[in-house]
């Protein structure tokens, strides 16, 4: 009951804001709400008042564009029990399976399970695995990277994925933290992760040795710590992400 009602302040929040500013398209951009939402929470709330802004059952839909689980077990199956890369997984389903699937989706399947934060200065990284992408875990990760990182944050930066739409948001927000999008069409500004998902990719994924899901994140969390402490890193001239934080907070 307490998260359905702090859901209806939320949404009175955003409506209030609107008003004040006068602006709608604003307000959808700050609070990260589609403006599809925000006309039927408007139309819901003028016609019911908050009553008209409480949660609806429905029937559960999946997202547009999530793999079937079908084939996402077939592709960790694949990967795990014969070390195969995203192109030989995708012959291999082709041939024996009939499941037609591009290695850039298995690719995205293979990686999607790890959370990736990576300070925009130091280099300074923090990885955990989840079984899904969805905003109980983003939020769950961001207090994990906020206990974690020797640092304030000030502002978080993600793309407009699903996991990091309105409940992760304002989460966000009320930590104190800034949450901003990354602008579309423009993934020069995540190159940062996706460099570091290289590196990943390159020297860790490829070279292990898959038993399950604890050990994964044992290991996970091995290569974290050398990645943060012990290995050279190129923007920094070979010096480690957390010797470039200690020379910038002397």
């Amino acid at each position: 009951m307490k998260a359905e009602e702090s859901e209806i302040r939320r949404k009175r929040r955003v409506l209030e804001h609107a008003v004040e500013s006068g602006n709608v398209a604003k307000t959808c951009r700050y609070f990260g709400v589609p403006r599809t939402s925000f006309y039927r929470w408007r139309n819901a709330y003028q016609e019911h008042g908050e009553e008209g802004l409480r949660c609806k059952k429905s029937i559960a839909k999946s997202h547009p564009n999530q793999t079937p689980d079908e084939i996402v077990e077939k592709i960790l199956h694949l990967r795990q029990k014969y070390h195969l890369g995203p192109v030989r997984i995708m012959w291999y389903m082709a041939r024996y399976h009939q499941m037609r699937v591009s290695d850039a989706t298995i690719y995205r399947v293979l990686k999607r399970y790890q959370y990736t934060a990576i300070d925009d200065a130091t280099r300074v990284r923090a990885l955990k695995i989840y079984t899904r992408h969805t905003q109980k875990n983003a939020i769950a990760f961001v207090d994990h990277i906020v206990a974690k990182f020797p640092f304030c944050i000030q502002q978080i930066r993600t793309d407009r994925g699903h996991e990091f739409q309105a409940q992760f948001h304002w989460h966000v927000e009320d930590l104190g933290i800034r949450h901003a999008y990354i602008k579309p069409r423009t993934p020069q500004l995540n190159g940062k992760v996706e460099r570091s998902h290289r590196s990943d990719q390159e020297e860790f994924y490829q070279l292990l040795s898959y038993k399950d899901d604890v050990d994964l994140n044992k290991k996970l969390d091995e290569w974290e710590q050398f990645y943060n402490f012990a290995r050279p890193h190129g923007a920094h001239q070979g010096r480690t992400p957390y010797e470039s934080l200690r020379e910038k907070l002397n």
